[in-house]
C-alpha cells in the first residue's frame, strides 16, 4: 500500500514536470507571438491600441415641446405624450 508520504513525494515531483512543460509551452508561445509581429511588422505599443474603447454616456436629447399650461415637456421622440394628442405639435414648439 501507498503511504502518504508517498504521495506527497510523487505530487512534488509531478508539480516540477508540470512547470517545466509550462515553462516550455511559454517558450514556444512567445517564439510564434514574435513570429506573427515580424510577419505583420507589428510592435508592442501597435498591440496597446487594440485596447477597448471607453463607452460614451448617452447624451441628453434637448426638449422641443413644451405645454406652457402644465409644464410637461417632450423631446419628440418615442410616443408622443396625451397631452399632445389631437393638437398640433407645432403650437407647442419651443422656439
Amino acid at each position: 500500500m501507498t503511504t502518504y508520504q508517498e504521495y506527497t513525494a510523487k505530487i512534488a515531483e509531478l508539480q516540477e514536470l508540470a512547470e517545466a512543460a509550462r515553462k516550455n509551452e511559454l517558450a514556444g508561445a512567445k517564439a510564434q507571438i514574435a513570429a506573427i509581429m515580424k510577419q505583420y511588422g507589428l510592435s508592442i505599443d501597435d498591440l496597446r491600441e487594440t485596447k477597448a474603447k471607453a463607452v460614451k454616456a448617452p447624451s441628453t436629447v434637448p426638449v422641443k415641446y413644451r405645454n406652457d399650461v402644465t409644464g410637461e415637456t417632450w423631446t419628440g421622440r418615442g410616443r408622443s405624450p396625451k397631452w399632445l394628442e389631437g393638437k398640433d405639435k407645432n403650437q407647442y414648439l419651443i422656439k
